[in-house]
């Protein structure tokens, strides 16, 4: 991760983190260790899917994987994460605008070999334990609302908590159709999408029933390749990929730390394509 995507983020994190003294009153412990130099172990974890110790020697032993545990533990707690999604989302829709007419909601499944709560058998990995995100982006790919459980959760049960989470950010109201894929046909879904104001739910027609064998059907991918993309940019975070955390608000603040640097990213190619240095 560059050293620019480090710079912006901690721009953003620097005046949410929780203020500590820097140093012991007495004199008589070590320094505090720097708030950006931990974020950027945070990142280079995320990034790279490694462990905390090999962030440590990443960094040259200039901070310990304990301490870039408890760090970001305080983060968390202080909805830090979060905020700086927020802050994301409101920075592009300020810049290159949110075009919420058309959502795309889809859900992706990953590894998460340590299990704990939030995890579940996978049905696409021999049953292995594993977890599962559902995302919803604009119809230019930007995503927006996101919830994260089990592996073995339908993806129609992740649909609510996902509408629900763009109904808290007031994002209903401006989305006029949402695309879907075949599995997401279900009274679950149409009640959820009723319940938000939103009546055009684009998905492909069922499969009819057949008495031979199953033949393959081909359904318009439409706008869902916009989400489809989004989550192969998510997959390529390492620690998204492959989930060693055992805390469900552990993968949650990943999943917002990726949001962050997937759309800073972007705006620093914008930034860059027209006002080149």
């Amino acid at each position: 991760m560059s050293k620019a995507v480090v710079d912006v983020v901690w721009a953003a994190v620097e005046a949410l983190v929780p203020r500590l003294a820097e140093d012991h009153p007495l004199g008589c412990h070590r320094p505090r260790i720097s708030d950006r130099l931990c974020l950027q172990g945070i990142i280079w974890r995320l990034v790279t899917g490694c462990s905390w110790v090999s962030v440590e020697h990443l960094l040259g032993c200039e901070v310990s994987d304990t301490t870039l545990r408890s760090r970001r533990d305080e983060w968390v707690a202080a909805g830090v994460f979060d905020q700086i999604a927020a802050e994301a989302i409101a920075a592009w829709d300020r810049i290159m605008g949110l075009r919420l007419g058309d959502v795309c909601i889809d859900g992706s499944v990953h590894k998460a070999p340590c299990g704990g709560p939030g995890t579940g058998k996978s049905p696409v990995d021999r049953r292995k334990s594993g977890w599962k995100w559902s995302l919803a982006v604009d119809a230019e790919g930007v995503p927006v609302a996101w919830c994260a459980d089990g592996a073995n959760r339908n993806d129609i049960m992740l649909f609510e908590p996902t509408m629900a989470e763009l109904e808290r950010q007031g994002l209903h109201h401006d989305i006029d159709t949402i695309h879907l894929d075949r599995c997401y046909w279900g009274a679950r879904v149409d009640a959820a999408a009723d319940a938000a104001g939103i009546c055009d739910l684009a998905r492909p027609p069922k499969r009819k029933p057949s008495a031979g064998p199953a033949e393959p059907a081909t359904a318009p991918l439409g706008l869902r390749w916009h989400v489809e993309r989004a989550n192969s940019w998510l997959a390529g975070y390492g620690q998204l990929r492959r989930n060693t955390d055992r805390r469900p608000e552990h993968r949650q603040a990943q999943l917002a730390l990726a949001v962050t640097l997937i759309i800073t990213l972007k705006l620093i190619d914008h930034h860059d394509r027209w006002q080149p240095h």
